[in-house]
């Protein structure tokens, strides 16, 4: 096709503006490894880190070759076919409906792809072995995410019963909030879970990662009309739910123990934004403060009696994503607007269809992300350890797993020998 010929039916702003949403995105997943690095304790800093890296690497390339394909080839009602496998026949025309290149928009939706399998790693942190844990990704981005994104994004069978989800409801923070849980069941809790007290070692860090979060998160919903003109009400929405979250959360932490803590104010970050992201393109602007506060209560009061137990589900995924993506995807259901989405009204404006047809999501994908990721990690269980030794998860698994150390032991530099080809430290010499 000559360049006259895309440039007919692709339009140069709305792809400038997914190119750019395109970009936000991806940045999430070194902002998520950024929030959960702050999060462990120091000694498994760079193992986290590299946890998210992981998946930069292995979920791209699987979702060029295979994973997209089963999302968004035709296939059934589960899953999509094998059409577009190793990028077939996705170029720069267009034939989906859309005034974005089809190479761009799997480039686009690639990104929620590699963010939401990076996301589960916040389950199994400080104790499950880096090699297993990137097998693991790659099943899951094909087995799981995919089917899940083809339902309701590539013509599957929640798509076809009318439920409505702007950017993932059902493939990004149900699922990866459930197959969390299921991960921290299989993998177990670390040894020192329940015998003493496990903290974040670097509340900057989480701070910091929850806010690029937020922002990047405005080209994850508001790219996900995959237009300029129709961003309008997604982005403003991205905005206004997690500011009403912080909010409430930060007045919840006064009236638990009197303080507002910075831990707690970038856990709020993250749940506004995942609140609002199955509904920002569907309610109204005061229907996303209402969300935004409303959904911090359930995921705030979960995060709070989840220590009590003996899951140890490490950074609170399936409260932070399961949960309050649940939340979100029912919540369409009831304040919808026809007005403002031009698609369907919620119970409380006249359509109490619409609340079945989001219950329906809210039943099933929890229970399909539990059930594939359960299977999926005691298979490959099966075949090699989970989990590295207690030796090792004593020592950390920045030095068992990757032989470094995100912190510099005492008084000393690090020098980079590339005649070598390897780093070593010696002391610095005080003045």
């Amino acid at each position: 096709m000559t360049p006259g010929a895309i440039l007919a039916v692709v339009d140069t702003g709305d792809t400038a503006w997914m190119l750019m949403a395109t970009a936000l995105v991806l940045m999430m997943t070194p902002a998520l490894g950024l929030f959960y690095a702050g999060l462990v304790r120091s000694k498994n800093t760079l193992n986290t880190f590299m946890m998210c890296v992981a998946a930069l690497g292995a979920v791209t390339v699987t979702w060029a070759l295979v994973a997209y394909s089963l999302a968004f080839d035709e296939g059934n009602d589960f899953i999509g076919g094998f059409g577009h496998v190793f990028l077939n026949d996705v170029t720069l025309a267009t034939d989906r409906g859309l005034t974005i290149p089809d190479l761009l928009f799997m480039a686009y939706q690639g990104t929620f792809c590699i963010l939401t399998a990076a996301l589960i790693a916040g389950a199994v942190v400080e104790r499950m072995r880096f090699l297993p844990f990137m097998v693991f990704i790659v099943l899951w981005a094909c087995l799981v995410y995919a089917p899940m994104a083809h339902w309701v994004w590539g013509g599957g069978w929640l798509a076809d019963n009318g439920t409505l989800d702007w950017a993932g409801g059902v493939p990004v923070e149900m699922a990866s909030g459930f197959s969390a849980f299921a991960a921290a069941l299989v993998v177990g809790a670390r040894k020192d879970y329940g015998r003493q007290a496990i903290l974040p070692h670097n509340s900057i860090y989480v701070l910091v990662g929850a806010g690029l979060l937020w922002f990047g998160w405005f080209g994850f919903n508001g790219g996900s009309g995959l237009n300029a003109s129709g961003a309008t009400l997604s982005f403003v929405n991205t905005l206004l739910a997690p500011g009403a979250t912080v909010l409430v959360w930060i007045v919840l932490d006064y009236v638990r123990n009197g303080k507002a803590t910075a831990v707690g104010a970038a856990t709020a970050m993250i749940v506004g934004c995942v609140l609002i992201t199955p509904a920002a393109g569907y309610v109204s602007p005061m229907s996303a403060i209402l969300l935004g506060a409303a959904g911090a209560v359930p995921t705030y009061l979960f995060i709070v009696w989840r220590p009590g137990t003996r899951l140890d589900e490490t950074l609170d995924v399936l409260a932070a994503h399961g949960i309050s993506g649940f939340v979100g995807i029912l919540f369409i259901g009831f304040f919808a607007q026809l007005s403002w989405n031009g698609l369907s009204d919620g119970l409380f404006f006249g359509d109490p269809e619409q609340l079945w047809d989001q219950a329906q999501a809210a039943l099933t994908a929890p229970v399909y992300a539990f059930v594939g990721t359960y299977v999926l990690l005691r298979a490959i269980g099966a075949l090699s350890p989970l989990r590295v030794s207690e030796r090792e998860e004593g020592t950390g698994l920045d030095v068992a797993q990757h032989g470094e150390e995100a912190y510099v032991q005492g008084d000393g530099a690090i020098l980079i020998s590339p005649e070598a080809g390897f780093t070593t430290q010696r002391p610095v010499e005080q003045p």
